[in-house]
């Protein structure tokens, strides 16, 4: 993607990364359990998010950092999934976490769907997953 391909006042965006915390770079195993961080680094997460760092601003997305979400253990989703990146030595390599979809060159999400065409996507949906 080219810089001419955003609107002005967004060349900056083509260097965004957005990955997705839950089942993508922590393990998310026992699924909302507690509300917490409480899995462990996917194998090879921690260093891709070093390598990514590199070339991009990495951009954490995130249900747990919606405002509406209650407070777990007096803190909110961002501030858990802050201390869970610190605690692995990688909150370095993050622009940003956001329950927002960032603007960004690609996705990288456990629960995402390739686009193709309409078609192929109500087959796909038709046969329930």
């Amino acid at each position: 993607m080219s810089k001419r391909d955003y609107p002005p006042g967004f060349e900056q965006d083509i260097k965004n990364i957005a990955i997705d915390f839950d089942g993508v770079i922590h393990n998310f195993d026992k699924g909302y359990h507690d509300g917490t961080c409480y899995g462990e680094p996917i194998e090879g997460s921690l260093e891709a998010l070093k390598e990514i760092s590199r070339k991009y601003n990495i951009i954490i997305f995130t249900a747990k950092a919606k405002p509406s979400r209650p407070l777990v253990e007096g803190k909110t989703g961002t501030e858990l999934v802050q201390e869970w990146l610190e605690k692995h030595n990688v909150m370095k390599y993050v622009k940003e976490i956001t329950a927002e979809k960032p603007r960004s060159q690609i996705y990288i999400d456990d629960k995402g769907y390739h686009f193709e065409n309409w078609n192929d996507t109500l087959n796909y949906l038709r046969g329930e997953f």
